[in-house]
This record gives structure tokens, sequence and C-alpha cells, in this order.
């Protein structure tokens, strides 16, 4: 006797489904006691800031959905908001802070800096937007929401943006109390997008407007397959501004002179993801129309291997991209699904074909959604019997799926950013108009 079909979820099911077990990172992987999240699933990993931030801004929609209730995302967010405002802030080489900057990863337990990272810019960005989307969902009179406000702000007002630009008129990536700035500048189109505008809102140490304009004085335009867009390879650097950031609609000068938005343009970056797929130059085995999202991601190597003939160089973690590399045949379901807003009817499809026929179910690593990454070309089939997969998630992942498939579902997040005057004001220095601004 055959076994009945199961009912094919509805697309209502289906993000419900990722986006409840996505979330769950931020549940597990996290101290309770500072707020700390996990950069990674795996044993001994310290703390990402850019991870702790998108659970900051993960915690209302997990309240507005019946994931945690609001007593328990203030509290929570509470205890990490006191955390920063209380840890470590000074040239100390194993402070947590300095300059109202943060170092790049923490350790989990005790807050300090972890590896001899750097103070990172972009992530204490993230961190920073965390935190504002917490004061702008807790806006009750009770103490403790007032509280949560207040340090929101505070944390906000002592970021140095002046600062960190080392004298430039960009941005520095960061900086270290061992060697002083890093040499790499924020140029050209990339995730700064939301650090310009926080730091051009900033109400104490603003960035001067001519740091944005330098800032996309560098962009490179590009026609791929017949799209006019902004090129950036990695998939990433097309969302993770837009997750807080609405910007349908507004515009700033470069976007004016060329007739889009931001939000188009990625849209178009997007097509051209699925498009390179389909035309598939490396002759990968799953990519298709159906599974594709090239980006910043862990891979199977480093190796050299030769494969039916062919031989195929892997990479370990690398800002992968498409359509001009570098690609070596991983792909990371969480790039696709962090575009649902800019092009549902393409990434609905692939979050379906991923489950359905690539089978990208947890392997030994929790049950948190989608995998990280995975290779059908690397000869490991360990996890899967297409070849490797990720063995661990990572918090920089898990955030943007849950917070820009409620982008999508209820534009939520979008909502409540419109009310915060650092990105309204923000935007504005920054030169951008009409829409909802």
């Amino acid at each position: 006797m055959s076994a009945i079909p199961e009912t094919p979820k509805s697309d209502v099911d289906l993000l419900d489904e990722v986006q409840r077990e996505t979330f769950d990172y931020f549940l597990h992987e996290v101290n309770p006691a500072n707020g700390l999240i996990a950069d990674s699933t795996r044993a001994g990993w310290p703390c990402s800031i850019a991870a702790t931030g998108l659970a900051l801004a993960a915690y209302p929609i997990a309240v507005e959905r019946a994931f945690m209730t609001r007593a328990e995302a203030l509290e929570r967010t509470l205890t990490t908001l006191r955390f920063f405002w209380n840890s470590p802030h000074g040239e100390a080489v194993d402070a947590t802070g300095y300059k109202g900057f943060y170092y790049h990863f923490l350790d989990m337990k005790t807050g300090r800096r972890a590896w001899r990272c750097e103070l990172s810019t972009v992530d204490s960005t993230f961190l920073l937007a965390g935190a504002m989307t917490a004061a702008a969902y807790f806006d009750q009179a009770a103490a403790d929401e007032q509280e949560l406000r207040a340090l929101a702000e505070q944390l906000y007002r002592r970021a140095d943006w002046q600062w960190a630009q080392n004298g430039g008129a960009t941005v520095s990536h960061g900086w270290t109390p061992e060697s002083g700035f890093l040499p790499y500048r924020w140029e050209g189109y990339d995730e700064a997008l939301l650090l310009y505008v926080l730091g051009l809102g900033s109400p104490t140490h603003p960035l001067p407007e001519e740091s944005y304009r330098a800032w996309f004085s560098s962009y490179v335009w590009k026609n791929i397959y017949g799209h006019e867009h902004v090129y950036a390879g990695p998939l990433f650097i097309h969302q993770l501004s837009h997750v807080w950031i609405d910007f349908r609609g507004i515009q700033d000068d470069y976007m004016r002179e060329r007739g889009i938005d931001y939000f188009e343009n990625s849209r178009r970056a997007t097509l051209v993801q699925q498009r390179y797929a389909i035309e598939n130059p490396r002759q990968y085995s799953l990519y298709s129309r159906y599974c594709w999202g090239i980006t910043a991601s862990d891979g199977p190597g480093p190796a050299t291997l030769k494969l039916g003939g062919i031989e195929r160089e892997f990479y370990g973690y690398l800002a992968r991209g498409a359509p001009f590399g570098p690609d070596d045949g991983t792909l990371s379901p969480w790039a696709a699904v962090t575009s649902l807003p800019f092009a549902p009817e393409i990434v609905l499809p692939t979050m379906r074909y991923l489950i359905d026929h690539v089978h990208l179910k947890p392997c030994g690593c929790g049950d948190y959604g989608f995998e990280a990454s995975f290779n059908a070309e690397y000869p490991d089939k360990t996890c899967n019997e297409y070849g490797w997969v990720c063995p661990w998630h990572l918090g920089l992942n898990q955030g943007p799926i849950v917070l820009m498939i409620e982008n999508y579902r209820t534009g939520f997040l979008w909502r409540l950013m419109r009310q915060c005057p650092a990105i309204v004001n923000g935007l504005r220095r920054a030169g951008f108009r009409q829409g909802w601004l």
C-alpha cells in the first residue's frame, strides 16, 4: 500500500516554521547572565556583537509572534544593555569596548575581548541598531522600560564616529590597542550603508555629510544579465542594512540620478544571483533556478580535488560572490531566504526546493532551521546525500532570516525603525528624500 502524500505546506505555515526554528538559536545560544549571543554553535566559540544586535532586534518580533513573552524579552534585553553600558571600556587590551565601539568577538562568560580581535565599527553598528530597535519597541512608562530606553540612548551617544574616521573622509573598519587603526576603510557599496546612516544621525559625534558622499563616490555600477545596479558580489551586502531600513521609495543623490532605490537595487542583485545559478558557468551539479545563494560563508576547504576529470578548488570561510566569484560551489540558504522581501516569487520556491529536494535538515548542531551552507561538489556525505553541509549554525546568519521574514510578512521592523530619530536624521543628512521620509 503506497503512503499517503503529505499535504504541501502553505506559505504561511512554511514561514511560521522557518522563522520559529531559526529564532530558537537566540533562545539557546546565549549566556543569560550577560545576554551575549554566541557567534557559532561550535564548542567554546565566543560572542559575536553583531549576532547580539540581531538578537536584540529579533526579541520584539518574538513577542509579537508569541515565541517569548514581553516580560522575558524585556528582561533579556535589559540584561544585555546593562552589560554593555557597565562593561570595561577603554584602551586596555582586554576591555569590552572603546570610544563607544565594541570588539568584534567577546568571551561568552567574561564579556572581555576575544582572540585579540579588532574593535569593529560595522559590527558595533549592528549592535547599536539592535539596541535602538528595543528602545523603539519598549515604549511604555514602566520604570524598567524607561531604563531600557535610556541605556540604548546612552550607548548610541557614546559612539565617537568622528574618532572612527581617523582623519579621513570615510570610516575605518576598526582599531586595535596593539596597532591602532586598521588600514581598511568603508568605501564602495558594502554593508556599511547602515553604519553611515547611524553615524550621520548621531547627536554627539556625527559624521560630516561629506563622509557619505565619499563612501558612495567609489560605487561600481554594472549591467549584469540586463540588470543595471550597484554591484557587490556577496548577497549579504545587499541585505544587512535593509534589515533595519525600509529603502522603498526613498533615494539619495546617487540613486536619484539612476532612477531606482536601494530596495530595487537589492531586488536586481537577487535576480542576478538566480540567473547566475541558471547559467551555471562552472557546471555545478545542483545550481538551478531553485538552488542559489552565494555570499560570505564557511566552506569545505581548503582543498584541491580532481572530480569527474575537473580540478576543483574548495575554500574555507570566504566572501563568495556572483557572477564574478569567487565561487567554489558553496551555497548559503540564509542568503536566499534573506532576500524574501525583494523577490518572494523566486525565494519561496527556493526555500521549498532546499527542504524537499536537497533535504537540508539539522545535522548534529541543534534544530535551528536551515544549515548555514552546503557544497554538493565536495565528496563528504556525512550529513547529506548530496555532499558537504556546514556542521554548525551562525548567529549572523540566523538573525537576518527571522527579521527579513517579518519584514516581508508585516513590515514590522521597518515600521518600528521609522520612529527612530537616529535613522530618520541620518537618512536625511545623507540626502535621502521622498517616500515615507
